[in-house]
């Protein structure tokens, strides 16, 4: 159900928002300045998702989750909480992105199926970003 997998994605854009985020204040090493702002644009542009998602949701007559808990029980996206060095933060951060992509293909083919040509628009839009930070982040570790 088209309703369910944007709940999922909206907790994946969160929780990897989030992570991102965190990253971004612990991050340390030579390279400190750019990935400290990598990390900011990163967070910054998938924060902006998680509202839209939201009212996506809200426009196929449900409630958004928006609590931790929820989140937490919706995402695919492992939390962590120890601080990994920078290349590892990047490491996770693009295994993350793929699952992102995964969970967003997914909802995309059931906007599509289902005919609902905004919700499937955005969620162009979403994997077009995703695929751009795939890029980068696979660039930053090669």
């Amino acid at each position: 159900m088209l309703i369910d997998e944007l709940k999922k994605v909206q907790a994946d854009a969160f929780t990897f928002y989030l992570k991102a985020h965190f990253y971004h204040w612990n991050v340390e090493g030579p390279n400190f300045p750019q990935y400290h702002d990598f990390l900011q644009n990163l967070y910054q542009e998938v924060f902006a998702s998680v509202d839209t998602f939201a009212e996506l949701i809200r426009s196929l007559d449900s409630y958004a989750p928006g609590t931790l808990t929820r989140f937490k029980e919706l995402t695919t996206i492992e939390e962590v909480d120890t601080v990994p060095d920078a290349i590892t933060m990047m490491r996770n951060l693009y295994e993350q992105n793929n699952m992102m992509l995964v969970s967003l293909l997914k909802a995309y083919k059931l906007a599509d199926e289902e005919d609902e040509i905004g919700c499937a628009n955005f969620l162009q839009d979403r994997i077009q970003a995703h695929e751009k930070h795939g890029w980068m982040l696979r660039s930053i570790l090669k």
